[in-house]
């Protein structure tokens, strides 16, 4: 009796261990929440933003955006993965996502601005045929449209979605379900196309709701980018919202607060929306999926898009490599006419930023490694699939409300403007990317393993240690490199929880982006892509090194 209620014992100790990483995901999050909120519950700054006059053009430009942004992103993915899925061609853009999600939004951003602006360019390759001796008097950045933001944007999402869609393909079994319902389409007469839209999608795509919802999220509140891409007059309302609660007024704090309360309710409600509309839709599409007819699927070209979006990549990291080194560089030239490394020379100098950026970036990511592993081996299904929401709450709630509960957080806890209390808002932003990059590898490892070395009489914790992370490797160190990127392009946590004590290569990329400082500005984004680069090449030579070992 007394060994039964012994192992009664330690069987609930062991089934109540994942409450520990569930409250270390979830206290900080639901703090910064509730503070973010409280800010907000105000009725005089919610009637002072309502009066205020950039507010209605601010919130239809940011609708415009994001609903743009977003369906742009998810149309091409839908046109895109039928086409190359199975092909060496996707083989190539699975490898190649780790190097373009590397690239920081801030980074990219500036490049693409370069390349586009009146005197980038593009422009100057116009004026060999054009004869221009000046730039065009053309708004190509930050345009009243905020069409050159929405292109960064499409640019940036469409390889993390693709990203999500190659995770949810890799996971146990569904490679062979795939080529199954493939062969068995093509026995039926069904073109591939056909097999993905009414087969394959149907089953993908509520799979990957909380990443469309991320989309939707960033695309609508965005601020980095919109500072160097988007319009000023008047601009989003991420960066009004940003603007207002950085202001010294308290009242306007608070009008800051409620903006970015707006627009969470905004993020949540057209996500309703969308979910009622699947449901209300998904009998009628059903019986579209099931009626039988072979007519071919519609399709515009794009098997040119992965060459598009890798030459545009190139630009506009060569955009950035050119302005960080040249001098006198007149317009319609197209190289520049003197060369300078005056802003490598400054740029380099600043150890203490690079510093702070990297020692941030490898801490938040190690957090958020242990983090997910803790949260993968002790949560019970159950309640993994029921808190995915919270997990990925940070990906979800724009970020300029999380932000500013961060740092009313912080200053509760008496940690602002320290380094430990941008470690902690790191981490809140890191964890749930790092969840959802090691997730498929982790969950799909063969328990076989498991059982055989506890056969063995191995313990779990040698079980651990000696086969399944080694085992893991790759996929740990692939998740470590994605959480470094995400704490390396953090910008808005930075600035509030930082108050300004502490810079990083983000921070001083964009400062600089604001004043003309273009080879400085250059090579700050530079140093802010290189540093994800190298930890994402470090991590492809450990999946280098392990394969090679599993081949020897």
């Amino acid at each position: 009796m007394a060994q039964t209620l012994r192992a009664v014992n330690v069987a609930s100790a062991t089934s109540r261990r994942w409450l520990i990483p569930a409250f270390a995901f979830a206290a900080p999050l639901l703090a910064a929440l509730w503070f973010g909120t409280a800010q907000a519950i105000d009725a005089s700054a919610w009637s002072r933003l309502f009066a205020d006059s950039q507010f209605a053009p601010a919130l239809c430009l940011s609708l415009w955006v994001g609903v743009a942004a977003w369906t742009l992103s998810l149309a091409i993915v839908l046109q895109l993965v039928p086409r190359l899925h199975g092909t060496p061609t996707w083989i190539r853009i699975e490898s190649a996502l780790g190097a373009v999600l590397a690239v920081p939004h801030a980074a990219f951003a500036i490049g693409f601005a370069l390349l586009l602006m009146p005197s980038g360019w593009i422009f100057r390759v116009i004026a060999l045929v054009t004869d221009w001796t000046s730039p065009p008097d053309v708004a190509s950045v930050q345009d009243r449209f905020g069409l050159a933001l929405i292109a960064a944007l499409v640019l940036k999402e469409v390889p993390f979605l693709l990203w999500n869609v190659a995770a949810q393909l890799r996971r146990v079994g569904q490679g062979a379900e795939i080529e199954r319902a493939l062969q068995i389409a093509a026995s039926m007469g069904y073109s591939k196309r056909v097999a993905w839209a009414r087969v394959l999608w149907p089953q993908l795509l509520p799979r990957l709701a909380l990443p469309l919802l991320a989309v939707w999220a960033y695309s609508f509140s965005v601020v980095d980018m919109a500072l160097v891409l988007g319009p000023t007059r008047p601009p989003t309302l991420g960066v009004l919202a940003w603007q207002w609660l950085l202001d010294a007024d308290d009242a306007m704090n608070r009008q800051g607060g409620a903006a970015a309360l707006l627009l969470t309710v905004q993020v949540g409600a057209i996500a309703f929306i969308a979910a009622c509309a699947w449901r209300i839709a998904r009998p009628l599409l059903l019986r579209r999926w099931t009626r039988g007819d072979r007519s071919p699927a519609r399709s515009h070209e794009v098997n040119a898009l992965p060459t598009l979006a890798t030459a545009i990549y190139a630009a506009v990291l060569a955009s950035l490599a050119f302005a960080s080194v040249a001098g006198v560089w007149n317009f319609p030239a197209l190289w520049p006419a003197q060369w300078t490394l005056q802003a490598w020379t400054v740029a380099l100098a600043s150890t203490s930023t690079i510093g702070v950026t990297a020692g941030l970036a490898l801490a938040s990511a190690a957090t958020g490694l242990v983090l997910a592993v803790a949260w993968m081996e002790t949560t019970p299904a159950r309640w993994d699939a029921r808190a995915a929401p919270l997990l990925f709450a940070p990906m979800l709630v724009p970020g300029v409300l999380l932000a500013a509960g961060l740092y009313r957080m912080s200053l509760e806890l008496g940690i602002d403007a320290s380094l430990t209390g941008l470690w902690l808002a790191h981490s809140v932003y890191v964890a749930p990317y790092v969840m959802v990059a090691l997730a498929p590898a982790y969950r799909g490892f063969d328990a076989r393993y498991e059982q055989t070395a506890h056969a063995l009489g191995r313990s779990h914790t040698a079980f651990l240690t000696q086969v399944k992370w080694p085992m893991l490797a790759a996929p740990l160190a692939a998740a470590f490199a994605v959480g470094f990127a995400v704490s390396v392009t953090q910008y808005l946590s930075t600035q509030f929880v930082g108050a300004g004590r502490h810079a990083t290569l983000t921070t001083e990329a964009l400062t600089l982006a604001s004043g003309g400082q273009r080879d400085l500005t250059a090579a700050f984004a530079l140093l802010q892509a290189l540093l994800p680069a190298l930890v994402f090449t470090a991590a492809w030579w450990i999946g280098r090194q392990q394969r090679r070992r599993i081949i020897a």
